[in-house]
């Protein structure tokens, strides 16, 4: 029997790693004599927190350390992947441009850049990556990539011809773009965005009112980083003859969904297909007699491309049974069930608490494994036998 394991991470409680770990000790506790078990490890994210370890996991890659420029300009060190194919590179903005890099008093995305999120692109670049994921959720910045950009050789000046200064608060001030410069070896690389969030740049739905606020933006802040993003889309029509403003997922990361695009002509994807993709997972399906995936919460939002309706979407389409593990679990098991979870089962419940679940995750995640590994072989035995 072959059982693909391919969880999220549960959030602030246990990593996606850990849980397929966690996951496999309780499918091989289910499957005891009854049926020879292989147990495929797969954890996936969706491109944000965790997608690096997720995929450098899945693919025999290495984890990466490079010293970068953190988002208000002290270095830090970030971690990035390089696959197992020695030619792919997976980049989490947050590593180097993430809201956690700046203390609480200090968050102001006037004044915080995406620049070390360019150095880290340079990295895998150095490293040999010509497919680089980057992964945009987390952010600390609101400067709609000029950072990036200009970490890889983009130039941004004023109208005295001099190069504006970094943080959402220069945008008003980009009279000109230059990509003369830009690194070459950005036009030899596929670059790829992994994103789940479908915001445009600018408007009541964009980066500056959406987001602002959650890293540090005061109500004058926002009005000022919104004009700042609406000049730049301006810029960028006037001077590259790209339209990004409106463009979905352009908004994700303080605008760097626009930057990027604009700037080194990267692709919007959304991040779960990105992740399945890398690891190979339909190839894994193709033989798979079941799918267990997982993640802190599945409600109604988890049907909006999170990452395990995105598993259990293709393992329906594949014809393989899907089973979750989560959390907590609310919400219609009707649509569950169309997506292709067929069965779902909380580690909160009874006498388990959130706080307690949160504690004792990775025991938890194991025991319902185990309990809904078991429940699925049963149901299968008294098919068999009709």
């Amino acid at each position: 029997m072959k059982i693909v394991l391919a969880p999220d991470s549960f959030k602030e409680s246990l990593p996606a790693v850990a849980a397929a770990q966690a996951m496999a000790r309780g499918a091989v506790a289910a499957c005891g004599d009854r049926a020879p078990l292989l147990a495929v490890q797969l954890p996936i994210a969706d491109g944000g927190e965790g997608t690096v370890a997720c995929l450098v996991a899945a693919t025999r890659g290495r984890r990466m350390t490079t010293r970068v420029t953190g988002p208000l300009g002290d270095p830090v060190s970030a971690e990035w992947g390089l696959l197992g194919d020695g030619r792919t590179a997976a980049v989490e903005m947050a590593a180097a441009s993430g809201l956690p890099l700046v203390p609480p008093a200090k968050r102001n995305p006037l004044v915080t850049t995406t620049f070390g999120t360019g150095e880290l692109i340079a990295a895998a670049l150095d490293a040999g990556a010509r497919r680089i994921i980057v992964g945009i959720g987390g952010s600390a910045t609101v400067d709609g990539g000029v950072g990036m950009a200009q970490a890889l050789g983009g130039r941004f000046r004023d109208d005295r011809s001099r190069e504006v200064g970094r943080g959402g608060g220069q945008l008003r001030h980009v009279v000109a773009i230059d990509l003369d410069q830009l690194d070459p070896r950005v036009a030899e690389a596929d670059i790829l965005i992994a994103s789940d969030v479908q915001s445009p740049l600018t408007g009541p739905d964009g980066a500056a009112r959406v987001f602002g606020p959650q890293k540090g933006a005061t109500p004058e802040q926002v009005e000022l980083l919104e004009a700042g993003l609406a000049h730049l889309a301006e810029r960028i029509r006037a001077c590259l003859g790209v339209d990004v403003e409106r463009l979905p997922g352009a908004g994700a990361a303080g605008g760097l969904g626009a930057g990027l695009v604009a700037f080194l002509g990267a692709a919007v994807r959304p991040g779960i297909d990105l992740v399945l993709e890398a690891v190979g997972y339909e190839a894994h399906l193709a033989d798979a007699d079941l799918v267990v995936t997982g993640e802190g919460r599945l409600d109604a939002s988890s049907l909006h491309g999170k990452a395990t309706v995105g598993v259990a979407r293709r393992a329906r389409d594949a014809g393989v049974p899907c089973i979750a593990v989560a959390g907590q679990v609310a919400g219609d098991a009707g649509a569950l069930r169309r997506e292709g979870i067929v069965s779902a089962t909380a580690l909160v419940r009874g006498d388990v608490t959130v706080e307690s679940a949160m504690a004792r995750a990775a025991e938890l995640v194991e025991q319902r494994t185990c309990e809904a590994v078991a429940g699925f072989l049963d149901a299968r035995s008294q098919r068999k036998e009709l």
